[in-house]
């Protein structure tokens, strides 16, 4: 009797899995995309955000999910990114969302905008604040769904060949600035110029540009700038926390199975905190290298940073009279902005403020 009642449960066994093993094969398909960045494979960590999504994709399908990366100008150029995917050349791509202001100011919203929102805030603005919600609703014009996927933090002023000591400093100086930041700037005497990051150290060696900014120390020793220019100024008020995104074509993630959305959309939150926690550990000594070899770091001054405040405010309010998804989009930005200070300054800021002072007591 036990024997046949241990054939009888181990046919029954073998039907069951006979029945589940397509189901799960169905489930996990065979699956090959491309992604094209806006970045040049030398950014090891800006590019690296893009390898890391498909990595992660990888390992968590056994190899059934492959993402290929291809750096700027591979497939596409680096700013035309986000056409390649909408219109599906490429299934997603790796980039910034303020690069594409040209088509719409609203895009450089959800990437940052100078007075913006931190690092940490543009985070939790998109995941908790319904950033990501509005974002997308946006982007679904495009023909694309937008996942944060990496975060350089508060970045620097960029590389001056001269010293800006006042606003009247800033008049017809030609600036490499991304977004709409440098709409900001043009309206305090600069002429901005967009170029992808292989494209800036040419153009200033040359003296088609005479100031440039990318993203912070550890990018910018590695493009060279402190070799053409020798002022580097800080803070990049345009941009204290730009989120990197990956859009993905619309009909290509509609196809995907669900879990293969969910192991996605895993990754691309993965690569984002990666991204950020990988700046902070190499621009410190990145900054001192480039001090000690010859850089003179400078803070903008109080007058260039109220001009520019003065500035923003002013483009704002022009847009949203004639721009009601930029207006809708600003105005929650700005109200959410406005809470995270009121905390940030009664925790975070006080104990940062004591922490920079003590640094050198212990």
């Amino acid at each position: 009797m036990k024997r046949r009642d241990f054939l009888k449960v181990s046919a029954a066994g073998a039907a069951a899995t006979a029945v589940a093993s397509p189901a799960i094969a169905q489930s996990s398909p065979e699956v090959k995309w491309r992604l094209t960045s806006s970045f040049p494979k030398s950014l090891d960590t800006i590019y690296g955000g893009g390898e890391q999504v498909a990595k992660y994709v990888a390992e968590m399908t056994d190899n059934k999910f492959q993402i290929q990366v291809f750096a700027a100008g591979e497939v596409v150029p680096a700013l035309q990114a986000l056409d390649a995917t909408s219109n599906g050349t490429v299934e997603m791509c790796h980039t910034v969302s303020y690069y594409y202001v040209g088509k719409d100011p609203t895009f450089s919203i959800f990437a940052s905008v100078p007075f913006g929102l931190n690092a940490r805030q543009q985070n939790s603005w998109l995941y908790q604040g319904g950033g990501n919600e509005l974002a997308n609703e946006f982007f679904k014009k495009s023909n694309v769904i937008g996942f944060p996927c990496g975060n350089t933090g508060t970045q620097m002023g960029g590389w001056f060949r001269k010293e800006i000591k006042t606003v009247a400093d800033l008049s017809g100086l030609k600036m490499r600035i991304g977004g709409i930041a440098g709409q900001v700037l043009q309206k305090v005497g600069v002429v901005p110029q967009q170029l992808g990051g292989g494209d800036i150290y040419p153009a200033l060696e040359k003296g088609t540009i005479d100031a440039a900014e990318w993203v912070g120390p550890y990018d910018d020793e590695k493009l060279g700038f402190a070799k053409v220019a020798k002022y580097y100024y800080y803070p990049g008020f345009w941009e204290g926390g730009p989120t990197v995104h990956s859009f993905v074509n619309l009909e290509k993630w509609n196809q995907l199975p669900k879990n293969y959305q969910a192991i996605l959309t895993n990754a691309m939150a993965n690569a984002n905190s990666w991204m950020a926690a990988r700046y902070d550990m190499q621009n410190p000594g990145a900054l001192k290298r480039l001090v000690a070899g010859g850089t003179q770091l400078r803070p903008f001054t109080n007058e260039v940073l109220e001009a520019c405040f003065k500035a923003t405010n002013e483009l704002w309010a022009e847009i949203s009279a004639k721009n009601p998804d930029f207006k809708k989009s600003i105005d929650a930005m700005q109200a959410y902005r406005s809470d995270e200070y009121l905390w940030w300054q009664v925790a975070e800021y006080t104990y940062d403020s004591f922490m920079i002072r003590s640094r050198t007591r212990g």
